[in-house]
């Protein structure tokens, strides 16, 4: 396994010398430095204008089976009973059990060929979200973290960044500032619960002055200080949401019921929704996880009724993001931590499998309408433009303008970029 110094790359001089300037200061300056310090390489290839604004991203969390969904092998053993159907894009099938998706494919670019370096859950989870091994030592920030740190928000007054269910398992904001944080949303027909102030707007609003009266010159005085600027910035922002007209973007009740009835009244499908109201709203990053697909055992029977889930959700967010013109400048992604056996066990199930798996990217710049990379007729290894996870997470990055190479310290002076060392894959916004 590479070691992170391994992953980094070189740094320029002007790089080392920010390094040398942390050192020398101390860890806290690192982080003061980065923006205006760290520069990236000499020639870099890996950052463009950006293609999109805000990431919607669905995570398939367990292990989707990639034969049973985007990447079908008509005739192949492998396959078991699942059928592939063709779709609005020529030349592309996936799943029967996707008709919805199916008829949006014009809008995918389907990714055949990607690959994980671990077959474990947790780690494989983790280095997902992060482009980094799971260590005992450090916590890396995921992708919405990474986005606001460069970026920042949209709309000051909602958070930039928010994760819907799976939120036990999310790395967050890793070692960056507690503002990068992602927001999480068990449930998002309850959406915020206790935002809402006991008191009324005067009694508030004298309590607050006055709390902020008696904790100005500790503030003051300890502001460098990383724990205190936190726990101050986590208390304001917490303020400014409660007070925001904006609030209204996490209640689904705002909804006609035949949008609600169109995204399906699953947990996925409502937060898929929700996602939508969010980025509407100017929120950077969303997260919206489906679990429960570790198919073992029964493959062929829990595979469908997780695909029923997804497909409704997932096509009704493509739909209503293109009506609504947010399509062009919104990406979104659909990914899992690895994908499931060709070989189907003695339990009709399939068992954990890196070696080859599938993820999904539309809007954003992408061009859809097509399959990148390709698995060989078994569904059993990639043969073709392969992308890992790393690659993966650059091509992300890479949509967002994010600059890949740009060197960022931790608060252990150890260098860290957005997706380690992986390279986008470019193909993906070329027609």
């Amino acid at each position: 396994m590479r070691t992170p110094l391994h992953q980094a790359s070189e740094m320029t001089r002007r790089s080392f010398a920010a390094k040398t300037a942390s050192a020398l200061l101390g860890v806290g300056m690192a982080p003061a430095l980065t923006r205006s310090a760290f520069a990236a390489r000499e020639g870099s290839h890996l950052k463009q204008v950006a293609t999109a604004k805000r990431v919607i991203y669905l995570y398939m969390s367990g292990g989707m089976s990639h034969l049973d969904t985007f990447d079908v092998k008509p005739g192949a053993e492998t396959m078991g009973p699942t059928k592939a159907i063709n779709t609005s894009a020529d030349g592309v099938q996936i799943s029967e059990y996707l008709p919805k998706l199916a008829k949006k494919a014009h809008h995918l670019a389907i990714i055949n060929s990607m690959l994980s370096a671990s077959g474990a859950h947790e780690q494989a989870n983790y280095l997902m979200h992060t482009s980094y091994a799971l260590r005992g030592t450090i916590k890396h920030p995921a992708m919405g973290a990474w986005l606001l740190k460069y970026q920042d928000r949209l709309n000051p007054t909602l958070p930039g960044n928010v994760v819907i269910g799976g939120g036990s398992r999310h790395p967050g904001g890793g070692f960056f500032e507690g503002k990068f944080q992602p927001l999480l949303v068990n449930n998002p027909e309850k959406g915020l619960q206790n935002v809402k102030s006991a008191f009324k707007d005067q009694d508030f609003n004298f309590r607050y002055d006055l709390a902020q009266e008696l904790a100005g010159d500790f503030r003051q005085r300890y502001q460098q200080v990383k724990g205190v600027r936190a726990y101050t910035e986590m208390y304001d922002d917490a303020v400014t949401l409660m007070k925001s007209a904006d609030l209204e973007a996490f209640d689904l009740t705002k909804e006609d019921n035949k949008v609600r009835d169109a995204y399906g009244r699953t947990t996925f499908g409502q937060g898929c929704l929700l996602a939508r109201r969010l980025i509407e709203n100017d929120v950077r990053f969303v997260e919206v996880t489906l679990g429960s697909w570790d198919t073992h055992t029964s493959n062929f029977v829990r595979t469908p009724q997780l695909c029923e889930t997804l497909d409704q959700g997932f096509a009704a967010l493509l739909d209503d993001l293109e009506h609504r013109g947010l399509l062009e400048d919104t990406l979104v992604v659909l990914t899992s931590e690895f994908g499931r056996t060709p070989k189907i066990n003695q339990n009709v199930g399939r068992d954990h499998y890196p070696q080859a798996f599938s993820g999904v990217m539309a809007g954003g710049g992408i061009v859809g309408g097509r399959r990148f990379g390709k698995s060989d007729e078994t569904g059993a290894k990639v043969i073709e433009d392969p992308v890992s996870v790393f690659d993966f997470n650059a091509t992300i990055g890479y949509a967002l303008g994010l600059p890949l190479d740009q060197i960022l310290f931790s608060p252990t002076k150890r260098p860290f970029t957005v997706a380690s060392d992986g390279k986008p894959a470019i193909k993906l916004f070329a027609s």
